[in-house]
């Protein structure tokens, strides 16, 4: 099954490029970052994982079809990696999103900057209308980047419904289309 064709991005910031297997080297180096994994998980075993990952994530999709995997490297404007966005796009218009940036690189507004344009081409070229980060409730960084974005705490059933730990938090952000249509619709159902 051929994967889908991903657009590179420009962002204030930097610019995302769809992720591909010879990203692997810069990006071992990256993601061996030990403060990233203050929260949770932890660094790739080797390059060759890495490398091996990253071919799978080249097909852009899940091997049943259902899902629309998007991954996309963050490059600054002087060439160096700084870390990676992705998105998990689902059949009902709902997207996981996540991101990690290489400790030097944070409270520079480049993961603002990075997730940002990742949101607008998702709702743009994707149908994406509701965004959904799952985090660590103590990951205090990525909480504040997220609110700075917009997403507010998941409703008890979005806890539910997008799985989430005891030890986790669901933040969502409706775009402006979908939010637009449900107030239309909340218009047209109140005059009947």
């Amino acid at each position: 099954m051929a994967g889908l064709v991903m657009k590179t991005l420009r962002a204030s910031h930097c610019t995302l490029e769809p992720l591909v297997a010879a990203h692997a080297h810069e990006m071992f180096a990256v993601l061996s970052d030990p403060m990233i994994y203050e929260f949770e998980n932890e660094p790739p075993s080797s390059e060759d994982w890495l490398r091996k990952r990253y071919t799978l994530l080249e097909s852009r999709r899940s091997s049943d079809g259902t899902e629309k995997w998007l991954n996309w490297v963050v490059r600054l404007p002087g060439g160096e990696l700084a870390g990676y966005v992705q998105a998990t796009v689902l059949q009902s218009g709902a997207s996981y999103v996540a991101y990690e940036l290489a400790s030097r690189h944070w409270r520079r507004g480049i993961g603002s900057s990075a997730v940002r344009a990742m949101l607008e081409e998702l709702a743009a070229d994707y149908g994406v209308h509701t965004f959904v980060a799952v985090l660590k409730a103590s990951n205090h960084r990525s909480l504040a980047l997220l609110r700075a974005l917009g997403f507010t705490p998941g409703s008890p059933q979005q806890v539910e419904e997008f799985e989430a730990e005891p030890d986790e938090r669901v933040m969502c952000k409706v775009s402006g289309d979908a939010r637009n249509a449900a107030c239309e619709k909340a218009g047209k159902d109140g005059l009947d």
